[in-house]
């Protein structure tokens, strides 16, 4: 028997294996994903019993819509390889679709797990769109036939607009890069609003708008964007990032743009209104004006220095009445005063003598100089006049008679 050396075996293995196995279906679940820094990503392939090493060169890899993802279970279209060095075999995927699942469906559900988490639908970050814009700009395709809708629906219905066109491909590997470059371009330049969208077509058509760059694009832009793609049933990425999604192109023209005809009935009614407004203030201001001049009339300067007049007068009048009166009255005081005042002074003066005579008998029989009683004095405490029977033991007192003052201890008290 040939004694065969190990890398003869290995190659041998590899020459019959990749020529009996150059194209398999394996259906299986992905474990152990790693992406390495050149593209390729390596992962293992696996079910209920067994697995299997698998490679996607970045060529294929670089085609893949979605992500890959521990345990999602995928259908991979490939080839059996044998890595001779280490004797192992692995399968060399071509092409990798979600089992069960459309790899596109899917993709478009990933990223928009994914923008959601990060904030990118939030109704909080919606900018409001202008109710007059002035310039708008139209990202899509010059030769679609959604652009034309878009035109004729702007000169239908707003042709004060400026409208600019972005003319960028809407389908394809490119189309996505270009949209959103079409975007940053366009934001920087200071419109009212930009629309980006196209006409309607397959989800794989449509696919451009689903690209995470282009959500990015519009989520970081500072102008409100609409986004109008394809058909009313049609929803991508771009719908739920923009600040307003149109169901059709045509449709964001008419949710962007004012009607001019409804403006001028809007405006016709503002003119009735307003015509209205002026002959109710015109009429009212008549009434006040007549209101005022009747006013005028009842409160002139005339009118009010007539009642001053009168008033005046009216005062003098009763002025000269009352002072005659009082005038009277006080004659009649004065003569009844000038008849009494004599006789009431004689009265008074008799009075006020009788008192002092009173008075003066009183002070002389109370002084002690009057009193000529031998042993007699006045007995006083704190400067008050006491009877004697008044004092107690201890007591201190002044005994006044008419020449001399003592002042004196009561030492002893006795009843008599």
């Amino acid at each position: 028997m040939r004694t065969l050396s190990v890398s003869a075996l290995n190659e041998q293995v590899k020459s019959l294996m990749e020529s009996s196995f150059s194209h398999v279906y394996v259906e299986g679940e992905l474990s152990r994903i790693t992406c390495h820094s050149s593209g390729h990503i390596y992962f293992t392939l696996k079910d209920a019993a067994s697995s299997i090493k698998a490679v996607m060169f970045r060529g294929n890899a670089s085609k893949l819509r979605f992500e890959l993802k521990e345990g999602l279970k995928v259908l991979i279209d490939g080839a059996l390889s044998v890595y001779t060095p280490r004797g192992e075999y692995q399968i060399n995927c071509f092409n990798i679709q979600p089992a069960g699942h459309g790899a596109l469906a899917l993709a478009f559900e990933q990223l928009k797990q994914k923008l959601a988490a990060q904030g990118y639908f939030e109704a909080s970050r919606k900018k409001l769109l202008p109710r007059f814009p002035r310039k708008i700009a139209l990202i899509t395709s010059a030769t679609g036939a959604a652009l034309q809708d878009m035109l004729r629906v702007a000169n239908n219905r707003y042709r004060l607009v400026a409208i600019d066109v972005y003319d960028v491909l809407v389908q394809g590997k490119d189309a996505a890069f270009a949209i959103a470059n079409a975007l940053k371009i366009s934001d920087a330049k200071g419109y009212d609003v930009i629309v980006v969208g196209r006409g309607g077509g397959s989800i794989e058509d449509l696919w451009a708008f689903n690209e995470e760059v282009v959500a990015d694009a519009i989520f970081y832009a500072t102008t409100p964007i609409v986004s109008a793609v394809g058909h009313e049933i049609d929803f991508v990425i771009s719908d739920f990032v923009a600040d307003l999604r149109a169901p059709t192109p045509s449709a964001a023209m008419e949710m962007i743009l004012p009607d001019t005809n409804e403006l001028l009935l809007y405006l016709d009614t503002l003119s009735s209104q307003l015509e209205q407004n002026i002959q109710r203030k015109t009429l009212f201001a008549a009434q006040q004006i007549a209101h005022l001049k009747n006013s005028f009339v009842q409160h002139s300067v005339e009118k009010k220095l007539l009642q001053k007049q009168e008033e005046t007068k009216r005062l003098r009048e009763s002025f000269a009445q009352t002072f005659g009166f009082k005038l009277q009255n006080a004659r009649k005081d004065v003569e009844h005063i000038r008849v009494r005042f004599p006789h009431a002074i004689e009265n008074i003066l008799s009075l006020n003598a009788n008192q002092v005579s009173h008075l003066q008998k009183m002070l002389e029989s109370s002084h002690p100089k009057f009193k000529n009683k031998s042993g007699f004095a006045q007995i006083s405490k704190d400067a008050k006049v006491i009877d004697l029977e008044l004092l107690e033991a201890g007591d201190i007192f002044d005994a006044m008679s008419d020449k001399v003052k003592i002042t004196a201890e009561v030492i002893a008290k006795t009843a008599l």
